[in-house]
């Protein structure tokens, strides 16, 4: 059995899948780094990351690093899909992209300012774009689903 993908060329097919290629790529190497970072903190005991009363802040950090890895991923997913699918719907396509980049901002950047400056064992006000972001994200991953769905036959 082979699999048959149609390529979907156009010109919004190959800048969305540059821009997404670009940002996938950019920001899997931006979370690698701060994943090193994160685990070079832990590595050298540094007191400012592990102590007991900044539990909250390694929690929000790591979790910054995994949304953010994920993320660069998903990118890199959506790219190849816009590649090789022509769309259903140009619209959703288009509000699925701008969603995935929003998503990308708002839930690892969340996640991050959150842990800055901790206070008695709440993240900061900056946690507060993390649902924001859970919900473009969603509707992101959901309109690219939809716009993968049945096609009738042409003709």
């Amino acid at each position: 059995m082979t699999l048959d993908f149609v390529e979907a060329r156009g010109p919004d097919a190959v800048d969305y899948t540059r821009r997404h290629l670009r940002v996938g790529w950019s920001t899997l190497v931006l979370f690698v780094v701060l994943g090193a970072v994160l685990e070079t903190l832990h590595g050298f005991k540094v007191g400012w990351y592990l102590d007991v009363g900044n539990e909250t802040r390694r929690l929000m950090w790591t979790l910054a690093h995994a949304h953010g890895t994920l993320l660069a991923l998903v990118h890199i997913a959506f790219a190849l899909t816009v590649r090789v699918t022509p769309p259903a719907d140009p619209r959703r396509r288009r509000l699925a992209s701008m969603g995935l980049l929003l998503a990308s901002l708002l839930l690892p950047g969340g996640f991050f300012l959150g842990g800055i400056v901790v206070h008695g064992g709440d993240p900061n006000l900056g946690i507060l774009l993390v649902p924001i972001g859970a919900v473009l994200l969603v509707a992101a991953v959901l309109l690219t689903a939809l716009d993968l769905g049945p096609r009738l036959p042409p003709g």
